[in-house]
């Protein structure tokens, strides 16, 4: 019987301008928390996923979460940074050419940047690989609802993911597959996956503002110490 994997598909590091999990620090958070694979999904930057996968290569795979003119996208298994700002259609294309895994983020959370409008969402249906269906972030249950029926509709993928901004939030959505270790073999069992799924509740939010304003003022310090 094959050794059927837990996977984190959408987390983050000190990588992104909302988070102060250091690569190291998630590594460990994972491995004791029994992670098999998890996707470090950092904020428009491969750069901390590097810096874990360097600590854990058979744990980590190298993500990213892009924001678009449109809404975010999230993808596995990025060779190459994308930069944020693209269209849709050109971040997509610029993963596709590198064989990356491609799903969206929490499609229509309407509480976040991020979010997508359904005709924005359909124009680019044929050209990923799934859509996240359960984001633990989300702070209206109805948000990943929405995403489940969407995609059962049109019969398209699904993944979850905890959107960990910090160790506390890791796993707490996670899919079991079965074993992959490269993206067009996630692409043949993704729809074998189990969702195991826990929603955070919304001061969880209230961490990663800290973040935000906490990296804010260090770089005030620091500009004003080299004045």
């Amino acid at each position: 019987m094959k050794h059927m994997l837990r996977v984190e598909f959408h987390c983050h590091t000190s990588f992104s301008k909302d988070c102060l999990v250091s690569p190291h620090r998630l590594v460990e958070c994972c491995a004791r928390k029994g992670i098999d694979r998890v996707v470090v999904t950092d904020h428009n930057t491969i750069a901390g996923a590097l810096a874990a996968q360097e600590l854990d290569p058979g744990r980590v795979i190298v993500g990213e979460e892009i924001m678009t003119t449109r809404g975010e996208v999230l993808a596995a298994f990025v060779r190459s940074e994308i930069p944020p700002g693209l269209s849709p259609q050109e971040t997509i294309a610029r993963l596709r050419e590198q064989g990356a895994f491609i799903s969206i983020s929490h499609p229509f959370d309407a509480h976040r940047k991020g979010g997508w409008k359904e005709q924005h969402l359909l124009e680019v249906l044929t050209l990923v690989d799934a859509i996240e269906t359960y984001n633990s972030r989300c702070m209206w249950p109805g948000h990943n609802r929405l995403a489940y029926q969407f995609a059962d509709t049109h019969g398209v993928a699904g993944t979850v993911g905890s959107d960990a901004h910090t160790c506390w939030e890791l796993g707490r959505s996670t899919l079991t597959l079965p074993p992959f270790g490269h993206a067009w073999e996630l692409r043949q069992v993704i729809r074998q996956g189990c969702p195991h799924t826990r929603w955070s509740p919304p001061w969880i939010h209230l961490i990663s503002r800290y973040a935000v304003i906490r990296k804010r003022m260090q770089r005030h310090l620091d500009t004003t110490l080299a004045a």
